[in-house]
C-alpha cells in the first residue's frame, strides 16, 4: 500500500468469489478498518480470501451519521478500506458522500480498479459500445416516468439496474416508450452458476421472462435511438 493513502475504494466479486485482484486482497489484509455495506456478507468474502479484520458497517441507511466520525479517524492516521457487496464502491453503492468528505478534507485516497456489473453486461449485449450512458436504478415510483420519457430519444447505449421482481413493469415501460422494437439485452446472475443474457427486441425479452421466475441482479442494456 501506499503510506500516505488513508481510504481505499476496493471493488469486490459480483458473484465469483475469486474475481477480485491481488491488490485488493493485499490491501484488505493491510488496512486497519473494513467499511462494508453488509457485514455478513462481506464476511463471507473475507472468510473466502482468508482475511480476518475488524468490520464496521457503512450503508446507505447510516453514511450520513458516520461520515463526520470516519473523517475524523481516517485524519488520526486509521487506514480503511471501503467495499460493498458487489462491484465498485460508489456506483449505485454507498461510497459517493465519503469520497466528497474526504476530498474537502484532503484526506488522500485511492480506487482500485475492479469488479462492475455493468461492463460484461455492456460486452455481452453486442449493442454499441463507444458510447453509453449508465442510469443506474430507475426511480422507484415518482419521477419514473419522466425519466423513461427522457431516455427514449437519447441516441446512446442506454444501461439500467433493474432488481428481478421490477423486471417486466421495467420491460413494459420501455415497450411504450421505446417500442416494441428496440434491440435490447438482459443479463443476471452475472459470473454466477446460473448466469444468462438474453438478447433481441424488448417485445422478445418480456416474452422470455414474463412466464417465469426471474432471480438475480439484473442489467439492462438498451440500444439508443437511431
Amino acid at each position: 500500500m501506499e503510506s500516505s493513502t488513508q481510504l481505499y475504494l476496493v471493488p469486490t466479486p459480483i458473484g465469483n468469489l475469486n474475481d477480485i485482484t491481488l491488490r485488493a486482497i493485499n490491501v484488505l489484509k493491510e488496512v486497519d478498518v473494513i467499511l462494508a455495506e453488509d457485514t455478513r456478507t462481506s464476511g463471507k468474502l473475507l472468510k473466502h480470501l482468508d482475511i480476518n479484520k475488524a468490520l464496521q458497517s457503512y450503508h446507505i441507511f447510516n453514511e450520513h451519521k458516520t461520515v463526520e466520525k470516519l473523517v475524523s479517524q481516517l485524519k488520526g492516521g486509521t487506514t480503511m478500506a471501503l467495499i460493498s457487496d458487489a462491484g465498485t464502491p460508489s456506483i449505485s453503492d454507498p461510497g459517493f458522500l465519503l469520497v466528497r468528505e474526504c476530498l474537502k478534507e484532503d484526506i488522500i485516497l485511492e480506487c482500485l480498479p475492479g469488479a462492475t456489473a455493468f461492463v460484461p453486461a455492456l460486452v455481452k449485449s453486442g449493442l454499441p459500445s463507444d458510447k453509453f450512458v449508465f442510469e443506474g436504478f430507475l426511480p422507484h415510483k415518482k419521477g419514473r416516468k419522466t425519466r423513461v420519457d427522457l431516455l427514449k430519444d437519447e441516441h446512446r447505449t442506454i444501461i439500467l439496474y433493474e432488481s428481478p421482481h421490477r423486471l417486466i413493469k421495467t420491460l413494459d415501460q420501455l415497450i411504450e416508450a421505446f417500442g416494441g422494437d428496440r434491440p435490447a439485452s438482459v443479463s443476471r446472475e452475472l459470473t454466477k452458476v446460473f448466469e444468462e443474457t438474453i438478447n433481441g427486441s424488448l417485445t422478445e425479452i418480456k416474452n422470455h421472462f414474463e412466464n417465469g421466475v426471474v432471480k438475480g441482479e439484473i442489467v439492462l442494456v438498451i440500444q439508443g435511438k437511431s
